[in-house]
């Protein structure tokens, strides 16, 4: 999906802050997401990704700042983004005595569209979320990745010009979220998708663009590979070692910015890590070198940079 030549992105927020009494839930986010895009909000449960998502699709009242969809101010011209947006939420809403072709038409009769159209689109959807072998039977008999992508085949029956997927694998089995991952993608390029999430490696594998969002602040913003990038080059030396002091530990830091103690020894974040170095400004402190790998930067790394926490699955 190429915007025309002048077209607003399909989100751009400015200083978009959402305040619950003295509660700040969401600080002066600045968002920028192109038409097309797979963009990614990653953070903890409690950061402001749903909060965000419910300003920008009118369910809550910015308290601060702007934020459009496609052009139009969510707080001036809430109808018309209401026309061309569809979200999954957290809580599927579902109806469980239905089966999955029943919802879908139902849902394709909510926005008004003619019999044969939402037919044809509902068939199309049960294909493309891998559901149609199992249309015809009651929606209660379904597993929660079933259900999950069923509620994400309801979202895009209208075909919205920008979809939220809030959390759309929380409660899965790592199969069944993997799986889930494969119709996630195939959007793509076709319609403008953000996802919100708190799973690290769900936002590497899917997302063009990632908002580091924490305590209602987005803290980084790029891709996945520069977000890694940007702490160390995306590699990291692990160096098993006994006798690690505080002492070693600085002195290393006056080399390596990067240097965390972990269990059984250090972890440093850099491209290239010269391990004779290493011998030399550790053992005159007594530090035993047993063993160094590299492995690669994670988005964890990332997180636990920029925050001094991790954000664990």
């Amino acid at each position: 999906m190429k915007p025309a030549a002048g077209d607003p992105p399909a989100i751009e927020t400015s200083g978009l802050t959402r305040r619950f009494g003295e509660f700040v839930a969401v600080d002066r986010i600045d968002l920028r997401v192109d038409r097309g895009e797979l963009y990614s909000l990653l953070g903890p449960n409690g950061a402001g990704k749903t909060t965000t998502i419910k300003m920008l699709c009118c369910l809550l009242q910015p308290t601060g700042g702007t934020a459009r969809i496609m052009g139009h101010d969510v707080a001036k011209d809430p109808l018309a983004v209401k026309e061309i947006i569809a979200i999954s939420p957290q809580e599927t809403a579902i109806a469980e005595h239905l089966n999955a072709r029943e919802n879908l038409l139902l849902m394709a009769g909510v926005h008004g569209i003619e019999k044969q159209a939402a037919t044809e689109r509902s068939e199309e959807l049960l294909e493309l979320m891998a559901l149609g072998g199992r249309a015809k039977e009651r929606v209660k008999k379904y597993s929660g990745g079933m259900k999950r992508r069923l509620s994400i085949a309801m979202a895009l029956v209208s075909d919205p010009d920008v979809l939220f997927l809030d959390e759309p694998t929380i409660g899965l089995d790592p199969q069944s979220r993997r799986g889930m991952w494969e119709h996630i993608a195939g959007l793509k390029g076709k319609t403008t998708t953000v996802l919100t999430t708190h799973y690290l490696e769900e936002a590497d594998a899917l997302a063009d663009r990632i908002a580091v969002v924490d305590e209602g602040k987005v803290i980084a913003e790029g891709t996945p590979d520069e977000l890694k990038a940007d702490i160390g080059g995306g590699r990291a030396m692990v160096v098993e070692a006994t006798n690690i002091s505080l002492e070693a530990v600085e002195a290393l830091r006056r080399i390596y910015p990067s240097v965390g103690e972990i269990e059984g020894g250090l972890e440093i974040e850099a491209e290239e890590v010269d391990v004779y170095q290493l011998q030399d400004v550790l053992r005159p402190m007594g530090v035993t070198i047993q063993s160094t790998y590299k492995r690669q930067v994670t988005l964890d790394d990332v997180f636990l940079q920029l925050t001094g926490k991790q954000l664990r699955e």
